[in-house]
């Protein structure tokens, strides 16, 4: 009788191994031909059902109702998220339940670097020389009416992201900025009639005049002072300002928030020209006489 249950123990204690190698290899392992090197998207608004469908046309995961069992199991708060996800190796289906429930997208954040006083123009070549799927005619024909207002900074993506990504991050984080100083802007708008458009076109110009903090705050009193007395701001960043009165329509570039501040608290002098020699220094001047004699001291 022991050997009888002996026997039969030892016959279901094989069924339950074998039903959980059966288990694994045809629900939970990885396909054979699992495309390694390849990124999956995650489209807004994409049903679980949808996804799963999807990794399995891919050849991603094995079980559709494997995956979407982890999914709703372990993570029913978060679902899965939208994203694009980078397989450098196989992995079970566990895994990639656990990665696309918690927006593990596999892959190194891109740093991109804007410096102050780039134009949209700079902007994009940058961008597209990082960005797989960034579209320059695309960014231009949103992001040209916007010049200006691109905030200059350092910038994580990841190398999938899109123009768009792009758009939205840079516009997100100059609102940010531009709080810090906004109420300020309005309040000075009272008396001085400056909106904040008119400070983000100075800015622009200071950001590609100015060589430092010192020199951002006097040229935006000279600049500011041309414009009281009437007369042309001339400046080389812009050279529409050599023909026209006044701002140019839009900005010139992206200015940084120093360059905002300093349009907003120029700094009085008595100087009302300036020049800068070749080693990029600038020369201040009170009178047209006296900065002929830079040109001649400087620039000759």
């Amino acid at each position: 009788m022991n050997h009888f249950f002996t026997k039969t123990y030892a016959l279901r204690a094989i069924a339950v191994l074998v039903f959980f190698i059966f288990f694994y290899f045809f629900f939970l392992r990885a396909p054979a031909d699992f495309p390694t090197g390849t990124i999956f998207r995650i489209e807004h608004g994409s049903s679980l059902r949808n996804v799963s469908m999807k990794l399995k046309d891919a050849h991603i995961i094995r079980s559709r109702l494997a995956f979407e069992a982890f999914v709703i199991i372990f993570y029913r708060e978060k679902g899965v998220m939208e994203a694009d996800y980078y397989f450098e190796e196989k992995e079970s289906v566990y895994k990639v339940a656990r990665r696309l429930s918690k927006g593990e997208h596999g892959m190194a954040p891109v740093v991109v670097t804007i410096p102050e006083g780039y134009t949209v123009a700079q902007i994009s070549e940058t961008f597209a020389s990082k960005l797989i799927n960034f579209n320059e005619s695309k960014f231009l024909s949103v992001a040209g009416e916007k010049e200006g207002y691109f905030f200059p900074d350092t910038y994580f993506f990841l190398t999938t992201d899109t123009e768009q990504d792009v758009i939205r991050s840079m516009s997100s984080n100059f609102e940010k900025k531009l709080a810090l100083v906004r109420q300020d802007i309005h309040d000075q708008g009272k008396t001085t009639g400056r909106t904040e458009k008119d400070i983000i076109i100075m800015a622009s110009l200071i950001e590609g005049e100015a060589n430092g903090d010192t020199d951002r705050e006097i040229i935006s009193g000279i600049l500011w002072k041309r414009i009281a007395m009437g007369m042309r701001l001339q400046v080389d960043v812009a050279p529409i300002t050599y023909e026209t009165m006044g701002l140019p329509k839009k900005a010139v570039g992206n200015p940084g928030l120093a360059a905002i501040k300093a349009a907003m608290y120029p700094k009085s002098s008595v100087y009302l020209y300036y020049l800068h020699d070749k080693d990029g220094i600038i020369r201040y001047a009170k009178t047209f006489a006296e900065h002929r004699q830079n040109v001649l001291k400087y620039l000759k």
